[in-house]
C-alpha cells in the first residue's frame, strides 16, 4: 500500500458510515483544530529555520548588485513553471471524469505542490491531495488516479529531458563521485529508452487495463502521454530557467538545467558533501570553477526565496481559502465526483 493511501475497503466499500455519537465528535473535532495548529506551526518553523540557515553575510552583498529587471524576469518564469504544475492534475481531471471546477483543481494542485516542495511529499504530494480532493466530494480512487497521473507528467518529463541532456553532453563529475561522464552518459540513453516505452506503450499497447496491488491502471491515451511528456519537461525547464536568469546567464542553459536534474537524483546515485542541502551541494560541485561563490549562493538562495519561501506563503493563504470553500460546500460533496 502506498503512503497516504487509505485501506483497500476505504476504495470499494459503502460510503454509508455509522453517526459517531457526541463524545467521539467531540474528541475528532478537539484533534482536528490541534492537528490544524501544529501543521501551520510546522510551516511557521519552516520558513523561521530556513530563512536564518542562510549564509547572509556571505550573499547580501551579491544580492544587491541583482538588476530589479533580472529579479522580476526570475519570478515570472517561476510563476510561469507553478503555473504549469497546477494545470497537471487537469490531466487527472480529464483520465478520471470528474466535475471539480478546473480553477479548483489548479488550486489544489498549486497548493499541494508547494507543499511538496518545502514539507516532503508525504505531506504536500500525497496527503494535501487526499484531504483538499475528498473534502471537496472526490473519492479516494479517484484522487489516487489523479496522483498517479500528476506523478507520470512529472517524471516522464525528467526522465526524457534528463535523458537527452545527459546523452548529448555529460557533465564532469567530481572523481570522487560513484558515477562518471560516460555512466552518466549510459544512464541518459537508458532513461530516453524508458521514457520512449512509456509513450509507444500508451499509443499502441492493445492491453489498456493493468492491475497493480488490487487496483485497475487503464493506460492514458497516446495524447494524453505526449502532452504528459511536455508538460514534464517544460516545468522542469523553466525551474532550470529561473536559475539560469539568478546566475546571470554566465553559464548555459543546458548546463544549468542538467545540473538541476543531476541534483534530483545525486542523493541516490552520488557522494554528495555533507554541510549542504543536496541542490546546493550539486551546484557548488559542478559550477564552483566557473561562478565566483558567492554569486553562486546568492543565486541558489534568491532561488529558494523565489520558488520555495514566496510560494509557500502564498500557499498558506489559498489552503485556507479551499478549507472555508470546502466546509461552507459540504451538504454538495457527493455530486462532483463521477470516477471510481
Amino acid at each position: 500500500m502506498n503512503p497516504g493511501q487509505p485501506p483497500p475497503n476505504s476504495l470499494h466499500g459503502s460510503d454509508e458510515a455509522k453517526p459517531p455519537d457526541r463524545a467521539e465528535k467531540r474528541w475528532w473535532l478537539w484533534s482536528k483544530r490541534v492537528a490544524t495548529a501544529a501543521f501551520f506551526g510546522v510551516v511557521a518553523f519552516l520558513i523561521y529555520t530556513q530563512a536564518r540557515a542562510i549564509q547572509w553575510h556571505e550573499v547580501l552583498s551579491a544580492m544587491r548588485r541583482y538588476p530589479g529587471s533580472m529579479v522580476a524576469t526570475a519570478a515570472g518564469l517561476a510563476a510561469g513553471s507553478l503555473l504549469l504544475y497546477s494545470c497537471f492534475d487537469l490531466l487527472g481531471r480529464r483520465y478520471t471524469g470528474h466535475r471539480l471546477g478546473k480553477a479548483k483543481v489548479m488550486a489544489v494542485t498549486f497548493v499541494s505542490y508547494v507543499f511538496n516542495l518545502n514539507l516532503g511529499s508525504l505531506v504536500g504530494g500525497v496527503a494535501l491531495r487526499y484531504r483538499l480532493y475528498t473534502r471537496f466530494g472526490l473519492k479516494y480512487g479517484t484522487v489516487t488516479r489523479i496522483l498517479s497521473m500528476s506523478m507520470l507528467t512529472n517524471w516522464v518529463g525528467y526522465i526524457l529531458l534528463a535523458g537527452v541532456l545527459f546523452s548529448w553532453r555529460p557533465l564532469p563529475l567530481p572523481p570522487n563521485w560513484k558515477l562518471g561522464g560516460e555512466g552518466l552518459r549510459v544512464l541518459g540513453f537508458a532513461m530516453i529508452a524508458l521514457g520512449i516505452a512509456y509513450l509507444m506503450m500508451c499509443a499502441f499497447s492493445r492491453q489498456r487495463t493493468f492491475v497493480l496491488r488490487g487496483h485497475e491502471i487503464d493506460l492514458p491515451s497516446a495524447r494524453m502521454a505526449f502532452l504528459q511528456a511536455g508538460m514534464g519537461a517544460a516545468n522542469w525547464l523553466l525551474i532550470g530557467s529561473v536559475l539560469y536568469v539568478l546566475l546571470q546567464q554566465r553559464v548555459p542553459l543546458q548546463v544549468v538545467a542538467s545540473v538541476l536534474l543531476l541534483a534530483a537524483v545525486a542523493g541516490v546515485i552520488a557522494h554528495v558533501p555533507a554541510g549542504l542541502g543536496v541542490l546546493e551541494a550539486v551546484f557548488v560541485a559542478l559550477l564552483d570553477h566557473l561562478v565566483p561563490r558567492s554569486e553562486l549562493l546568492a543565486a541558489l538562495v534568491s532561488y529558494r526565496l523565489i520558488y520555495y519561501l514566496v510560494p509557500l506563503s502564498v500557499a498558506v493563504l489559498v489552503f485556507l481559502m479551499l478549507e472555508a470553500n470546502a466546509r461552507s460546500r459540504l451538504p454538495d460533496r457527493v455530486v462532483s465526483d463521477r470516477g471510481p
